[in-house]
């Protein structure tokens, strides 16, 4: 199930993508409204992670279009925000979280740009909204893993993007971070941003995302949670690796049912 919308803040069209010659994204077709927290799912390998690179256009397409807000990525640059998996960046530069989370400004600024102090209350401001304020003056080394995405989170909300991509930002994270995290995400989608989110958690998807994107080297679906996050489409993306945990009374109860991905 695919559905488009009009005015979207994305829209891919065929894209696909290949790591030496062997594709890793097939063909995909999809858009997502402005204002949607949209999470996507599928099991380990199936080009979550590729699909916002590729968006970002840091990996090359083999085909295919990628439009934001019905421009080129150049001509809306400063409106994007992308947070990396965390285990993709090099913890030991020797900066304080201040200074990581000023970085953010950096696309207003202009990168020769000394940070003014507008710019420093800005990024206070973030490690306010995501409770790190007071570790501004901290090495961000020696910060947990929890704190360091907290610190990425600000470092993106510096931005004031118009589209955040974040990739598995709940991972190994504690349960009051990933809380504090969902709430910010929430806050910004009823704000009008649109949130792209690569997830993990099929039991956490109907309480956080109102769009969904299953993938699994191909699009398998792509819309409302409510349409797109069905048993049939989620054994359809996880190849019969799926277990289902459901309740007649849940079930009438929720409308939906609650699933966890076999590990």
């Amino acid at each position: 199930m695919i559905q488009q919308v009009e005015n979207p803040a994305l829209e891919i069209h065929d894209l696909t993508v290949s790591y030496d010659k062997k594709p890793v994204l097939w063909g995909v077709d999809l858009t997502i409204p402005t204002g949607a927290l949209c999470g996507i799912i599928g099991p380990n390998g199936a080009g979550k992670s590729t699909l916002i690179k590729s968006i970002m256009d840091l990996i090359p397409l083999n085909s295919g279009y990628v439009k934001l807000f019905d421009k080129e990525l150049d001509e809306v640059r400063k409106k994007i925000s992308y947070v990396p998996q965390r285990e993709s960046v090099d913890w030991d530069f020797p900066a304080s979280v201040l200074d990581v989370v000023t970085m953010g400004r950096y696309a207003q600024l202009g990168l020769f740009k000394r940070p003014r102090r507008a710019d420093k209350d800005a990024a206070m401001s973030a490690l306010e909204m995501v409770g790190m304020e007071k570790y501004a003056k901290r090495q961000i080394a020696q910060l947990s893993g929890g704190q360091q995405q907290r610190v990425f989170l600000a470092r993106a909300l510096t931005q004031n993007a118009e589209i955040y991509f974040l990739d598995e930002p709940f991972a190994g994270v504690d349960a009051a971070t990933e809380k504090a995290i969902i709430q910010i995400l929430k806050k910004l989608s009823a704000e009008g941003k649109t949130i792209v989110v690569v997830h993990h958690d099929l039991q956490s998807v109907e309480t956080y995302f109102d769009w969904v994107i299953l993938l699994n080297l191909r699009l398998i679906g792509s819309g409302p949670t409510t349409e797109v996050f069905t048993p049939q489409l989620l054994e359809e993306t996880y190849g019969g690796k799926l277990t289902l945990l459901s309740e007649v009374g849940d079930l009438v109860k929720k409308g939906g049912f609650h699933a966890r991905e076999k590990q």
